[in-house]
């Protein structure tokens, strides 16, 4: 009997236990109370975050998040195009797609009403080899330097690089890859001098114990017309100073760049009382994941929620950021800035697209019309 009593309330103790843990969970008004993210694929570091994140507003708010990881740009959109998520954790992809290019470059998509939630910033660097004795973008002319076949998000940053330096891919020796992991494979090898890579990205630590030797690429912060010319390309590319990895001396920062990953995106449309409650949630539940990752630090409102980043942050997000004293009128002239830039990018899209229909071009044949006008703009293209 006691054994059958015993089973009984075992059940009903594990229901209490769930409803009363509902209970004690937070209430935040406009939270949703089950929502679905994107982000990067399962073991990325940006997967992991954004999980983490999940996991601690689960544990504060009682939220149901499901995190879709892909390791495709347009896998990490398409869910939010086509309403089955309402945020995405994104790389550079979300920078491109507002500018209607590659993945959105199509006839029926175009320039997207991306906009930020929060963006978290990250330090990548132009590795390079210490036998190559690269030090600035300046002296990487005549110099081997990495192109990863489709990966836009590299290839962007070397461009931007270049840039600096008063350099384009016409100075350099361009040295194709398949793949991210194939070109950092490639210093080691002595294929080539400079590649794009994580600042900890674990090849590099090999790199550092092999004869080649591992340093980076240094960005003068001083240098303003070469940040001017790095940031025409990649306006969310924003100057840091940081010492931790393998071509880093701890104490001893070295003037490099960040840029937002992950960075969190919703559609204009998205309510503002949900977003700004979102951004609240993230914000306060930080100790509960703070310690999942080492980048978690960067989550919190004073690094996430300032500008530059990829997208012009959403009114919700902007609500909360002025909340809390951290929003300065100069993030106001940024954002409108780029609202006015993307207002123009649209405009220019429908003319385009009406010349497209009235001469009968083909699907097909429109994107490189598009970027055609793009490049008579003076806007970024496709690299």
């Amino acid at each position: 009997m006691l054994k059958k009593i015993l089973g009984i309330g075992g059940g009903a103790c594990f229901l209490s236990l769930l409803f009363f843990s509902t209970l004690m969970a937070q209430s935040l008004p406009g939270l949703p109370s089950r929502m679905f993210w994107t982000a990067y694929d399962v073991g990325s570091s940006g997967y992991v975050q954004s999980a983490a994140v999940a996991d601690g507003l689960m544990k504060k708010y009682g939220v149901k998040i499901r995190v879709i990881p892909s390791g495709t740009s347009i896998g990490r959109f398409l869910p939010l195009l086509t309403g089955s998520a309402t945020y995405a954790n994104m790389g550079d992809e979300s920078a491109f797609y507002i500018e209607g290019l590659y993945e959105c470059n199509a006839m029926g998509l175009g320039p997207q009403p991306l906009r930020q939630v929060l963006a978290v910033p990250y330090i990548t660097i132009m590795a390079v080899t210490k036998e190559s004795g690269i030090t600035t973008p300046y002296t990487l002319k005549g110099k081997r330097v990495a192109w990863v076949t489709g990966a836009s998000t590299l290839n962007v940053k070397t461009i931007a690089t270049l840039a600096f330096g008063k350099l384009t891919m016409a100075d350099v020796v361009k040295v194709e890859f398949p793949s991210y992991a194939a070109s950092l494979k490639g210093l080691i090898e002595g294929k080539v001098d400079a590649a794009i890579a994580g600042h900890d990205a674990p090849i590099l630590y090999e790199l550092a114990t092999s004869p080649r030797g591992c340093a980076h690429v240094v960005y003068p912060h001083k240098d303003k017309e070469g940040w001017a010319r790095m940031q025409a390309i990649t306006p969310w590319l924003s100057p840091a100073l940081w010492d931790d990895g393998p071509s880093f001396t701890k104490g001893k920062p070295d003037e490099v760049w960040s840029y937002k990953y992950p960075n969190m995106v919703a559609f204009e449309k998205t309510s503002s009382q949900e977003v700004y409650a979102l951004v609240k949630a993230i914000n306060e539940a930080y100790p509960l994941y703070k310690d999942a990752h080492k980048a978690m630090p960067f989550w919190k409102a004073e690094k996430s929620g300032i500008p530059p980043a990829n997208c012009p942050f959403h009114e919700g997000a902007i609500k909360y950021y002025k909340e809390v004293g951290l929003w300065k009128p100069e993030y106001d002239d940024w954002n409108n800035k780029l609202l006015a830039h993307m207002a123009e990018v649209k405009k220019e899209w429908e003319k385009v697209i009406a010349e497209a229909t009235e001469k009968g071009v083909k699907e097909k044949d429109f994107p490189k019309m598009w970027l055609e006008r793009r490049k008579a703009r003076g806007w970024m293209g496709e690299y």
